[in-house]
């Protein structure tokens, strides 16, 4: 993870180097050489993630001299993927967003005990839909939509044995698949409430700064760029739904016609294509994707 990006650009391993100093932990070693079992807990994914993505962004910006102000009109991110969307942007250091995403990860951790719990994914369902499957099978329970990620495709998340009844009731509505997902706590849900209370005082410890351009928040699928607005809405993140599919609309009826995910995988370019075809989308994490980009600004 990130291992070939640093073999081939020096701006990349300056990126590593400093997410670990700031960490005060070997990070990227982890992200080598495992073991997986350690890199996937929540705490070390979120950063080594985010990480990922800003070793990406310093190789355009350094080799190929991207200007975010002069060539991009919106940054965005899901779930923790705001945090390094913000961090390119400028908003937030580098050095404190490895440090906020750790706690965050710590924190969600921390919020529920491990078994108590569950997300699933809801596929074939509107949003609309979803969010009745979800109210029916709460039964004084915590249950409700995390993520509405793409057409079709929606995520739920609340106490355990409310997340078994939302698959079974999905199944009966005509969803083509309802299945749990292997996460270790239930994100962006009323159980996460702990949470938010301690993103609330790690978020207050921190410099947030105006954005070089605004980011498309998760919680209001809209654009921001006021600090106090975009510390305002990270805390409220942690527990509102991830509003994806509507943050491409909106950037798609601003003018936005190509989206390019920045960092580890292409989840968000594949969502992207699902939302709507006509926003083109491109995923930039090798050194080959890197060229490519540099080579069409």
């Amino acid at each position: 993870m990130g291992g070939e990006l640093a073999e081939a650009f020096g701006p990349a391993r300056e990126v590593f180097e400093e997410v670990d100093e700031a960490l005060g932990q070997n990070l990227f070693r982890l992200m080598q050489d495992g073991p997986e079992g350690d890199l996937v807990l929540t705490e070390n994914a979120q950063p080594a993630l985010m990480a990922v993505s800003m070793a990406v962004m310093r190789v355009l910006q350094a080799e190929g001299g991207l200007d975010l102000a002069k060539s991009v009109k919106y940054v965005a991110g899901h779930s923790l993927g705001e945090y390094s969307a913000l961090a390119a942007a400028g908003a937030i250091g580098l050095a404190d967003t490895a440090r906020l995403l750790k706690r965050r990860g710590q924190a969600m951790q921390r919020a529920v005990p491990v078994g108590e719990g569950a997300m699933a994914a809801l596929l074939g369902l509107s949003l609309e839909d979803a969010a009745a499957v979800a109210e029916e099978a709460a039964q004084g329970e915590v249950c409700a939509a995390a993520n509405d990620n793409a057409t079709g495709q929606v995520v739920i998340s609340g106490a355990s044995s409310a997340i078994d009844r939302a698959v079974e009731i999905a199944k009966e509505k005509g969803s083509k698949k309802a299945m749990r997902l292997n996460v270790s706590a239930p994100f962006h849900c009323a159980m996460m409430q702990p949470a938010a209370d301690e993103m609330r005082d790690a978020l207050g410890e921190v410099t947030i700064n105006r954005p070089a351009v605004p980011v498309v928040a998760n919680v209001t699928a809209g654009a921001v760029d006021d600090p106090e607005r975009i510390r305002e809405l990270l805390v409220m993140q942690v527990t509102a739904m991830v509003r994806w599919r509507e943050s491409v609309l909106y950037m798609k009826d601003k003018g936005v016609e190509t989206l390019h995910e920045i960092g580890s995988g292409k989840v968000l370019a594949t969502m992207t294509r699902r939302i709507d075809r006509d926003v083109q989308a491109t995923a930039v994490n090798t050194p080959a994707d890197i060229e490519t980009l540099l080579g069409s600004l």
